[in-house]
């Protein structure tokens, strides 16, 4: 998947590195004005803090330096001059981002408390920090303190060192961005052999992931663990699709993984395709039991040892059960529960369908996860039963690696076209799998995002289906971590149910003329 737009001109790259130095610039500056400070203020709104000291100034500086990093962003996806500048403009644009107070949530602030509690010998899964006697109680939000901690014990080992050495809560938090910021620099370095892996471009990858202004806002100067789970789940990518069949590198790919899902659960779905990636030659059961079997081993040896390590057992299963507390209608099956209440409303009943909504979300994601790995499955297969008619044609690198992966009819091109179909399929899968996982979850926070932009970026043709809500997340919160989802409750859930049933309207037809016999591949022009 090289990509063949002309070079860019030079004006519109100091245009796009400046304008985003300038977008990043008045974020800090909101972030001083009114970013996430340890006092928790109750009942906080756009007018309340419109109101506020600086009130307009920091809105102003949040919404036209959200607006002008998103269009910089945007702007330079079809204009990276090489990976270097788009390394060195990522940078330059992180600068003011790190040296602001926490932006966009209140989450920092959980993390040190759950710390806290790690590191005071006590067991963040048990039950809420404030049971627990955290001092920095008053730095969360109150739906967060009596609730355990859910994500994994490799986070919570970070969490605990973080708390241990920072001492107070500003030298906690402080520590906490030192991990999220390794994290994004671990996928920073592994974007570009991703990208290699299928023959994209590595500066695009780069770009699309690095420069999206979630990763600087929420990752960066929010400090989300979410950096540290994406940069371990890219590193175990990595590993696995540039050594397929080497045992040990599937080995430790897998255990990359495991860590992964050690952090936040959701990285699983990941696993079952980074599998497939593992197989050398053609893929067959025996063949994944083999080459998969060993990257299931490392992240099932991983998860297991890590939680038996911390000495918290597997105590942190439990905490899953409450990611799900807070109702917003950014998730689409939350909405659709929504509009069903309202419906149910108008007739006089109250049919309380979130619940209903969210369980039937949960078994049509299982299902379409089931569904991509078949199809990854049927399309690694596809290339060995046709290898003989597309080599006929010359055509058989083109078709389905994209230009200048490897030359049709070169020497060696039986051996070496296998690894970047597999890499593709793979990694295209991961992509959608985790797209599917933000999309039927029954929270959206708008760093979830950053989990299928991190992959697809790599492996994608078209971007604008995934780069879009990313663009449209970045607009949905304030620099207090207040969220606007919480004021367009009845309008935002309608829209996004009118929005599912057109992707569905769009979607049920489509699939079900593929389904279709058609005519055998040798026929087809």
């Amino acid at each position: 998947m090289q990509t063949t737009d002309a070079p860019p001109d030079a004006g519109r790259l100091r245009l796009v590195r400046w304008g985003g130095f300038t977008g990043a610039a008045l974020l800090a500056v909101a972030g001083w004005l009114g970013g996430v400070r340890p006092e928790f203020t109750a009942a906080v709104t756009p007018v309340s803090i419109w109101r506020g000291g600086h009130g307009p100034l920091l809105l102003a500086a949040w919404l036209v330096g959200t607006a002008v990093l998103v269009a910089a962003w945007w702007g330079g996806r079809r204009a990276v001059g090489s990976t270097r500048w788009a390394y060195l403009t990522v940078a330059l644009w992180a600068l003011p981002l790190l040296v602001t107070v926490p932006l966009g949530s209140r989450d920092v602030y959980s993390y040190a408390c759950q710390g806290w509690v790690y590191a005071d010998g006590g067991d963040p899964y048990a039950g809420g920090v404030a049971a627990a006697g955290c001092p920095w109680l008053d730095a969360i939000s109150p739906i967060w303190r009596d609730t355990p901690a859910p994500y994994g014990p490799v986070f919570v080992l970070l969490a605990g060192a973080a708390a241990a050495l920072g001492g107070s809560l500003v030298g906690t938090v402080a520590l906490l961005r030192v991990v999220a910021v390794a994290g994004v620099l671990l996928a920073a370095g592994c974007l570009p052999g991703l990208a290699r892996a299928v023959g994209a471009s590595p500066g695009r990858a780069v770009w699309l992931v690095l420069a999206c202004p979630l990763v600087g806002v929420h990752l960066v100067a929010g400090a989300h663990n979410d950096a540290v789970m994406v940069g371990l789940l890219l590193a175990g990518l990595l590993l696995v699709v540039r050594h397929p069949g080497r045992r040990l590198r599937l080995l430790a790919g897998g255990a990359l993984l495991g860590l992964a899902v050690a952090v936040k659960a959701t990285a699983v779905v990941a696993v079952p395709f980074a599998a497939l990636a593992a197989v050398a030659g053609v893929l067959t059961v025996r063949a994944l039991l083999r080459d998969g079997g060993w990257v299931a081993g490392g992240a099932a040896g991983a998860l297991l040892g890590v939680s038996m390590v911390s000495g918290l057992g597997l105590g942190w299963v439990g905490g899953l059960a409450h990611s799900g507390d807070s109702q917003q209608w950014t998730s689409p099956p939350t909405a659709v529960g929504f509009t069903v209440n309202y419906a149910g409303r108008l007739l006089g009943r109250d049919p309380d369908a979130v619940p209903i909504a969210r369980a039937v979300a949960v078994l049509a994601l299982v299902g379409l996860l089931v569904a991509l790995w078949l199809w990854a499955c049927a399309s690694l297969r596809r290339p060995a039963a046709t290898r003989r008619a597309e080599t006929a044609t010359g055509q058989a690198a083109e078709t389905v690696a994209g230009p200048g992966t490897v030359r049709p009819g070169a020497a060696g091109t039986e051996a070496a076209r296998p690894t970047g179909v597999r890499a593709r399929v793979a990694l295209t899968g991961a992509g959608l799998a985790l797209a599917a996982t933000v999309a039927l979850a029954p929270v959206f926070h708008p760093w979830y995002a950053v989990w299928p932009l991190a992959v697809l970026a790599v492996c994608a043709t078209r971007t604008t289906w995934f780069l879009l809500p990313c663009a449209v997340a970045s607009f949905l919160t304030l620099p207090d971590g207040t969220n606007l989802a919480r004021f367009s409750k009845a309008p935002g859930a309608l829209l996004m149910t009118a929005g599912v049933l057109w992707l569905l309207a769009r979607t049920v037809p489509l699939l079900a003329s593929r389904a279709r016999p058609g005519p055998p591949p040798a026929a087809r022009p």
